[in-house]
């Protein structure tokens, strides 16, 4: 499944609407999803939202949609 991950970009400084940045992954679930960014960023997760049909239509046609990988090999 595909998520999209509203963040920060750190968790010291209080999140700020004009701040909030997207990402996009591939995850098993929302949990899964969660667990990827909590482990590999110092962000702070505002929002994950699991998109399908029309919304991951629209995603990859209006924004920056590109998945992000994160190296599990560590």
């Amino acid at each position: 499944m595909i998520y999209k991950v509203l963040y920060q970009d750190n968790k010291i400084v209080n999140p700020r609407r004009e701040t909030t940045k997207t990402l996009f992954l591939e995850a098993d679930s929302i949990g899964q999803a969660r667990m990827m960014v909590e482990d590999n960023t110092p962000y702070n997760v505002e929002l994950i939202q699991e998109l399908t049909g029309n919304s991951l239509a629209y995603e990859k046609e209006h924004a920056d949609f590109k998945l992000t990988t994160f190296d599990t090999d560590k």
